[in-house]
């Protein structure tokens, strides 16, 4: 059959809330860099202009057309062995997008997408569609689902007020002040395009998203929200990291070996937590400064962007200001911490790293005869309060910037103990913290609670447990954990623990 009749046929059998949402995860915001090519084309006008003229014309004649071009571009596209281009990271969004909304074209080349991720160096795990989506977009989309098309069209409204923000924006006039957003996809279409304007505006992002909801907020509860939804609960959605389906993230597990009894105990659970949370894991036994430094760049590769989240475990023996490598050597804990973080591929994604390890030799000792043989060592904000916000400070949008980011930022660090004190061991088990943490995370799939309330949990958990020293003295004591959070929204463990699917070289 001749391409452009299937083409036709594919479009056609595509319904209009599916090629608006199409067009939307096709056009991603934030494409991995550096990539070859990523300048040579106007990314305003490809990403807004047929948005725009589908909603001004209620046609989907140009929503059509670009992924026409798309299909047409993936067709005489030859993989080229070297550099990742624009348009390997365009067919994998494409093939991704189109899979998830269950509308692949019957035509599309799997081999070419195969040796694309083979430039990516995916591995098998790592051939699973779902990872190439992006988790914001996908957030984003369910917001516009929980929205009537009444709603939509008092946000657009509302953004059409500030005049600030849209002088001078061409997209805008074609819009018009008054739309009917009522018409099959068009209220998506309104949406994606308020939603990939304020991005291309530099006023939201996936982590920066106060000038969506404000937009929101504004909205009549009682004609803007689907049946079951609230204003309240909408914007709540967007207060939590993105982190949607499969995988939940990439987790690297790094433990010394040499000299620590039940340290492999520690690898088997930590390992077991990942995957039981849904992470591609990656584990370095006995690490080495060398073996940190090949991690590091690693993790630079373009395929570590597609994740949505990344944690990373470091246990070994240490004191109040450094961690011991397994040939000896020591390595400060404060640059271990510092250097991950501005790792780009992880940029405005939560990172959380457990460091679990001695940080001195002190212990908050229980003396007394009734502890004498006990130990476990032995094997907001409302937007909505205008009358309060009133009386605060004024911030407004000219004095706010979203573009710059310091590096620590969305990055929690969980330690094993307290400054200055030991950190506990069973005898065959490893670390009471690492199997006190896993137990907890575990325990709490399913249950909506995010990272930061699991580890108060688990300091409360952590405190009760009487420990004893493996020395002669054999003094019974406690042992208290903490976290320093650098946090802007909530990261929340996955409901249920999403499953591999069974992919291989090429996708199915």
């Amino acid at each position: 059959m001749d391409e452009v009749i299937q083409v036709t046929q594919w479009l056609s059998s595509i319904t209009p809330r599916k090629k608006a949402k199409l067009f939307f995860s096709t056009t991603h915001a934030d494409a991995p860099s550096p990539m070859v090519g990523s300048n040579d084309v106007d990314t305003h006008e490809e990403t807004q202009l047929p948005l725009a003229t589908t909603v001004a014309l209620h046609n989907f004649k140009n929503i059509d057309e670009f992924l026409k071009k798309k299909v047409n571009t993936f067709s005489c596209y030859n993989v080229i062995e070297n550099e990742i281009t624009k348009t390997d990271y365009e067919y994998l969004r494409f093939y991704s997008a189109c899979k998830y909304l269950d509308v692949v074209p019957p035509f599309l080349d799997l081999e070419k997408i195969s040796a694309i991720q083979n430039k990516f160096e995916m591995t098998d795990e790592e051939r699973d569609y779902r990872l190439l989506l992006d988790s914001a977009d996908l957030v984003l989309e369910k917001v516009c689902d929980s929205l009537k098309p009444a709603g939509v069209s008092q946000m657009w409204t509302a953004l059409r007020k500030d005049r600030n923000l849209i002088r001078g924006v061409k997209t805008i006039d074609i819009i018009g002040f008054f739309v009917d957003p009522n018409p099959t996809g068009i209220k998506e279409c309104l949406f994606f395009f308020i939603v990939r304007f304020l991005q291309k505006a530099d006023k939201i992002n996936r982590v920066n998203t106060d000038r969506l909801e404000r937009l929101i907020a504004q909205c009549d509860e009682s004609s803007s929200c689907e049946e079951g939804k609230t204003i309240d609960f909408i914007i709540d959605s967007l207060r939590f990291y993105p982190t949607e389906l499969y995988p939940f993230g990439f987790c690297l597990i790094m433990c010394v070996i040499e000299g620590r009894d039940g340290a492999m105990q520690e690898i088997e659970k930590t390992m077991e937590i990942s995957r039981h949370l849904g992470m591609i894991t990656h584990t370095e036994k006995n690490p080495t400064k060398e073996t940190i430094e090949l991690v590091k760049k690693e993790l630079m590769k373009p395929k570590y962007q597609f994740y949505s989240s990344f944690t990373r475990w470091f246990m070994s023996h240490g004191d109040s200001h450094s961690m011991v490598l397994a040939d000896g050597e020591t390595i400060d804990r404060e640059w271990l911490l510092t250097s991950f973080p501005d790792i780009s591929t992880f940029q405005l994604k939560p990172k959380v790293f457990f460091m679990v390890s001695c940080r001195g030799a002190n212990k908050f000792s229980l003396k007394g005869d009734e502890f004498e043989g006990q130990s476990a060592t032995c094997d907001y904000y409302d937007i909505g309060s205008a009358l309060i916000r009133n009386r605060m400070l004024d911030i407004t949008d000219s004095v706010r910037d979203i573009s710059y980011v310091q590096p620590m930022m969305d990055t929690l660090v969980a330690y094993s103990t307290i400054l200055d004190h030991l950190s506990g061991r069973a005898n065959t088990h490893g670390s009471i913290y690492v199997d006190r943490a896993c137990v907890l995370m575990s325990e709490n799939i399913s249950r909506g609670r995010s990272m930061t309330e699991i580890l108060e949990h688990f300091s409360q958990d952590l405190h009760e447990i009487l420990q004893e020293t493996m020395d002669e003295d054999r003094i019974v004591y406690k042992q208290a954990c903490h976290y320093d959070s650098f946090f802007r929204k909530t990261l929340k463990l996955p409901y249920t623990r999403h499953p591999k699917e069974d992919v291989h070289s090429a996708p199915q």
